[in-house]
Parts: C-alpha cells; structure tokens; sequence
C-alpha cells in the first residue's frame, strides 16, 4: 500500500474508532437533534461530566463534533451530521441486509 493510499485510510479508521463506543454513539445521536450542554450530556449519559467530557474530546479530536464555550458551560454539536449516513448503514447490516449490494452513500 502506498504511503498516501495508507494515510488516507488510517485517518477513515480514526473517525469510526472515535465513535466505536456505545456512549459516543449515543451521543452522536442525541446530537443530531440539536446543541445540547456538556452538563445535558451526563445526565442523559448517566455518568459524571468528566467522563462525558473524555468522550466529548474523543470526538471533536476526529473532527465529528465542535464546541462553543458560553459563560461557565460549554455547547455541543455536530460538526457533520453526514455522520449519520453511517447509522443508517449499520443499520441495514444489523437488519440483515448485508448480503445485498450495498445502498449507502459514497
């Protein structure tokens, strides 16, 4: 494989590491119904705000979500909700549908 060729598909690797993990796909989701706060975010997480905020970072590191800092708390959001596209994959793969041709967007 190609340097070029390797690095392209490392960086593809990243962003679904980033989002392999059930409490970064939940929030990925409640994401994708609007801004919410880091504090919003635990308590629909049922965890500390530390660790949602890990989770957070993991995220905004592949590029998937930004965040806006106002007053003492700080807004989340989808940087690109094309993200989602991916979901409806999965989805198609947990519905069994795996065997056909694939219909996801390329």
């Amino acid at each position: 494989m190609k340097p070029g060729t390797r690095a392209k598909f490392e960086a593809r690797a990243a962003v679904i590491k980033a989002m392999a993990h059930p409490t970064r796909l939940f929030i990925v989701d409640e994401l994708s119904r609007g801004v919410r706060c880091v504090c919003e975010l635990a308590e629909m997480v049922g965890a500390d705000v530390s660790t949602v905020s890990r989770h957070l970072s993991i995220l905004r590191n592949a590029g998937i979500i930004s965040q806006e800092k106002e007053g003492n708390q700080i807004f989340c959001s989808l940087r690109v909700p094309c993200v989602l596209d991916f979901f409806s994959c999965v989805e198609s793969v947990l519905r069994g549908e795996s065997g056909k041709a694939p219909r996801c967007a390329r």
